[in-house]
Parts: C-alpha cells; structure tokens; sequence
C-alpha cells in the first residue's frame, strides 16, 4: 500500500518525481492473456516465428498492455490523504517510444505535474509518466496522465 500524504504536502512535490514503481515481467503468459481479453491476435504480440521475422527480432508486448500497468503502478505511488476513490481522466499525451521484448521487465517512474481542485469537490492529478524497459536506453512509453481523486466526506 502506497503512503498518504496531505495536499499541501503533494502541492510542495509539483514538478517532481514522487516515485518509482516496482518492476512488472511483460512474460508471454501475460501478452497473451491482454491478446485474448482485447480480442488483438497480432501475430508480432503471440507468434514466436512472426516475431522473430519481424523488425523487432522477437514478440513484443501490446503498446496498450503497457499503457494499461499504469493503472497497477500508481497505486504504488503516494495517495492524497483521505482519499475515497479515483477515477481516469484521461491522457493528454502518450507516446509509445520503444517495444516491449515479451519476458522484458518494465517500470513506472511519476512527476507530478499538476494538482488542481475541482468543482465537484475532487482534485484533478496530473502525471508525467515514464515507462522504463529494464536494460534498455530509450523508454516504452512517456506520458501525460489525468487521474481525479476525490476524498472521503469526512475529510472535506
């Protein structure tokens, strides 16, 4: 479970990295599992021979499947204190850079961004995300990631 902090404590993080999350196995199981629930068969994401005959050498991971783990990874990252519930907003930004090696290892690392009150009571947190492929230069991913956070009644 991530630490808690308070809002004046996560406004002093804005612009900084607030954390890294532990590393996630992109194994075959897992790739073709995401295959299977997103109905994409892509031959490069679960056929070894298609892999190998394609530019990357070997199967890669779903640039989605990537894109969703951020949804685990944040929960590894500080949690605004009292929180109830978040909700995706949406990104402004994402851009796959590199691909995934099935059995690579991969990483999120999280600068918050923007931290801005909402009308309806929650607050809108706004994430620079990296993906890091273990071993390797350039990232997976980077992105600019939305997310609402609304806090439980008693806290207001």
């Amino acid at each position: 479970m991530a630490e808690t902090q308070t809002l004046s404590e996560m406004q002093a993080q804005l612009g900084q990295e607030v954390g890294t999350s532990r590393w996630y196995e992109m194994s075959a199981a897992r790739i073709k599992a995401f295959a299977d629930v997103t109905e994409d068969w892509q031959p490069i994401h679960i056929d070894e021979a298609a892999g190998a005959t394609s530019p990357f050498g070997n199967t890669i991971a779903h640039g989605f499947l990537t894109l969703s783990l951020l949804s685990a990874m944040v929960y590894e990252m500080p949690a605004l204190q009292g929180e109830a519930m978040g909700i995706n907003y949406g990104f402004d930004r994402v851009r796959f850079l590199a691909p995934v090696p099935t059995g690579a290892r991969v990483r999120g690392r999280f600068t918050l961004a923007e931290l801005t009150p909402r009308s309806d009571g929650g607050y809108m947190l706004t994430y620079d995300v990296t993906v890091e492929i273990e071993g390797v230069t350039k990232p997976a991913l980077a992105a600019r990631w939305l997310g609402v956070r609304y806090l439980n009644e008693a806290t207001h």
